[in-house]
């Protein structure tokens, strides 16, 4: 199977596809779609070391693996999202962890742009991710969590507000990202969780 026919024609993977999706784009094997543009490479580049940072130094809080270990029926986690994506790239690692936490989780990670289901689960009519939708075993839904933590999106919404450029919006939310350490998408999710 080629890069690029794993792109165009699957509409799910696992997290370790979706980690080979970052080394087809950075490697140039994959070049369709928005990755013909050298600014996008450039994102997931960064999304890349970004991703991969948390992966090795983010650490899930007491309350978040208590959480996670009392889901006692099968769950299916559905996360969309995209190399390209600057809030995936801090939040997608925290889901992983979080679904690895508990064999009754499985999860399944969607491209936005490639036969997702993104349509139905529209934030303010647009195509916002990272997305994550919590279904039961008969696969309703439970549960839709983003794009973005909600303390991030007052601070996006608010710089939005006082006339910020998209290039000074990024680091804003970079260095909101990297403060919080992923405990609000922790408590958002486990919120979340604890009322299903």
């Amino acid at each position: 199977m080629t890069f690029s026919y794993f792109y165009q024609k699957e509409q799910t993977m696992n997290f370790n596809e979706y980690q080979l999706q970052f080394e087809a784009i950075l490697s140039g094997a994959l070049t369709n779609g928005v990755y013909e543009d050298p600014h996008f490479v450039n994102y997931t580049k960064l999304n890349q070391s970004r991703m991969n940072r948390w992966l090795k130094k983010g650490e899930l809080l007491a309350n978040t693996k208590r959480t996670l270990a009392e889901i006692n029926s099968p769950q299916k986690w559905v996360l969309i999202s995209e190399p390209w994506c600057g809030d995936a790239a801090h939040c997608v690692p925290f889901i992983v962890m979080m679904a690895e936490q508990n064999n009754f989780i499985s999860l399944e990670i969607q491209l936005r742009d490639t036969n997702s289901e993104i349509d139905s689960y529209l934030t303010n009519g647009g195509k916002a991710i990272p997305k994550l939708i919590i279904r039961n075993e008969a696969n309703k839904d439970l549960a839709i969590w983003g794009p973005r933590p909600e303390q991030c999106q007052k601070v996006f919404t608010a710089e939005k507000e006082k006339g910020a450029e998209m290039d000074a919006l990024k680091v804003v939310l970079q260095e909101w990202y990297n403060g919080n350490h992923g405990v609000a998408i922790q408590e958002e999710i486990c919120a979340i969780l604890s009322t299903i």
